[in-house]
């Protein structure tokens, strides 16, 4: 199912669904320096979204320098964890471009994010409590897409290939969370659908 009107946070996947048979007893440990990056620019985030949040409280704006390098910690993450669960082989760049719009320095990963021009004031004061049925939402999500990962671990380590709805059911859950991170991180404030699609 898919929206009508884009939402303002994409994500998409693309790439080969062969991967070696190898790959996922060791993917993992190839990606720690990523994942540690992926970790401070998660701790960036949280310090950006704090300065976001007052922004818009006092200006109902977000600079539009400060959502690109939210943008970019987005992007980056997706990078990494799209590696790290083995959906592709090639190993993702170390890029830090802070742009809204995917700079396609992977192809097989986009993440864009529409730049709101103006902001509710006061919506940073409860987004938060507005989410809480995405969170139990995301809550089965994961626990779901848990048991895919490790289904999709063994179908990669017998046969070489990815199943095409496992890997689109983990993107699409991937796309779930963005979007709900993407509200309640201030990057927006159209509320999020319930879908997966």
């Amino acid at each position: 199912m898919s929206l009508a009107t884009p939402y303002p946070a994409q994500l998409d996947f693309s790439g080969d669904l062969h991967i070696a048979r190898w790959r996922p007893l060791v993917q993992w440990l190839l990606a720690i320096p990523q994942l540690l990056i992926t970790n401070a620019l998660s701790t960036l985030r949280g310090i950006l979204t704090l300065i976001a949040f007052f922004t818009v409280l006092f200006t109902r704006r977000i600079p539009r320098p400060l959502f690109d390098a939210i943008a970019m910690t987005f992007r980056y993450e997706w990078r990494v964890t799209s590696y790290a669960l083995f959906l592709r082989e090639d190993y993702p760049p170390f890029d830090f471009q802070p742009n809204a719009d995917d700079d396609g320095a992977d192809p097989h990963t986009i993440v864009t994010f529409s730049y709101p021009e103006q902001m509710s004031r006061w919506q940073p004061l409860y987004k938060w409590l507005l989410a809480i049925p995405h969170y139990f939402v995301l809550l089965a999500l994961v626990i779901a897409a848990a048991f895919v990962i490790i289904a999709g671990f063994f179908a990669v380590v017998f046969t070489g290939e990815y199943p095409v709805r496992m890997r689109n059911f983990l993107v699409a859950v991937y796309r779930y969370g963005l979007r709900v991170q993407a509200y309640v991180g201030l990057l927006t404030d159209q509320y999020p659908p319930f879908t997966i699609g």
